[in-house]
């Protein structure tokens, strides 16, 4: 298994952890992430809620916990890479991009949207890489066309999500059925060809990570040999020891049969995949409507027009309280039969890959 090299940064098991939120993937997990080889990702999502103790502003408290996060992971894991994933969506994404980058985490992954101005917030010492998370390779190009003309800046990893990853996609409804068009295959190859061409521009290399729907040593092994330098999984990280949610969070992907797996509609504007059960299906009633926006934590989100408070019900799930909320999911969430360490998933990992890839020897 090839390492991967992303600038000055050296990453030994192509494996980036998801970011997860809200809180399912904080300094425990990704610390423990980093410390196996791999990229460990701290979810700046809803971080204001779990640090509201310490400061009732939420805009103030998403600040402090990121840094603290930041920090606690620094000290399980002094020598890991970690990065910090920051959805365009958040109504405070420029407050963590700038503290993601003052702290000096490795790289910041953004999706949920397009981040035009993601280079804008480094300083000229800044050492933190910039990674956008996207759904296809026009998305790609319109991104790196801003950044070239506004910022004189090209990513130094891209991330590819396809239609099969957890939590929200950046699909439509019905490209998210069309496995012939949108299979995470496809959209790579097309990806992989506008990347050639920035490199070729910049006479540099722009790794391509890719994830949706990965689970297996063997799911990694085979869409790294169409081009990708390494993967991205979430889902398979849920049901680890060291996983930062509640473990009625991880019970719900234990409990979770393949017919459980759907597609929600979300406030913040897109489709996103999660375990149906009794707060979805409230939801979906008309239950769940809020009646106050308590944080005002999207961009996107018209609390008239939204089935239910994403943050709280996201943030209820994280504490164990499933019935005031859900757990957003990837595909393969049915397939977790136990709990395991982070280490046991990456020698799974491993295992699979090298025997996959030593088939033919």
């Amino acid at each position: 298994m090839k390492s991967l090299k992303i600038g000055n940064l050296l990453v030994k098991v192509p494996v980036i952890q998801g970011g997860m939120g809200v809180g399912i993937s904080l300094s425990g997990l990704s610390s423990a992430v980093a410390n196996e080889g791999g990229i460990g990702v701290i979810s700046s999502a809803g971080l204001g809620l779990l640090y509201m103790q310490s400061c009732k502003d939420y805009i103030k408290s998403s600040i402090e916990g990121l840094k603290q996060e930041l920090h606690k992971a620094r000290e399980k894991s002094p020598k890991g890479v970690i990065g910090v994933n920051i959805m365009v969506a958040l109504t405070n994404f420029s407050d963590m991009a700038k503290t993601a980058i003052k702290e000096k985490a490795d790289i910041i992954f953004s999706g949920a949207g397009l981040p035009l101005n993601l280079p804008s917030f480094l300083e000229k010492d800044s050492t933190t890489k910039l990674a956008p998370i996207v759904s296809s390779a026009r998305a790609l190009k319109v991104i790196v066309e801003k950044w070239k003309r506004n910022f004189n800046y090209i990513p130094d990893l891209v991330v590819v999500e396809g239609p099969k990853a957890g939590g929200h996609l950046g699909y439509k409804l019905n490209q998210i059925e069309d496995t012939e068009h949108f299979s995470l295959e496809h959209i790579l190859v097309d990806v992989l060809k506008q990347v050639r061409c920035y490199e070729a521009e910049f006479n540099v290399k722009i790794p391509v990570i890719v994830g949706g729907g990965i689970y297996t040593g063997e799911d990694m092994a085979k869409i790294m040999e169409l081009g990708a330098d390494g993967v991205q999984l979430g889902t398979r990280f849920v049901t680890t020891e060291e996983c930062d949610a509640s473990d009625a969070f991880k019970d719900e992907y234990l409990r979770a049969k393949k017919e459980d797996i759907v597609i929600i509609k979300s406030p913040v504007g897109m489709p996103g995949r999660a375990i149906n059960n009794k707060f979805l299906e409230e939801v979906g009633l008309g239950l769940h409507t809020p009646k106050v926006c308590p944080f005002n934590c999207i961009k996107t989100c018209q609390m008239e027009k939204s089935p239910y408070c994403i943050i709280m019900s996201l943030y209820n799930a994280y504490k164990g309280k499933m019935t005031q909320g859900y757990a957003f999911s990837g595909t393969n969430a049915w397939r977790a039969t136990k709990i395991e360490t982070v280490k046991g998933v990456f020698d799974s990992l491993k295992k699979g890959y090298e025997s996959y890839t030593n088939r033919e020897k």
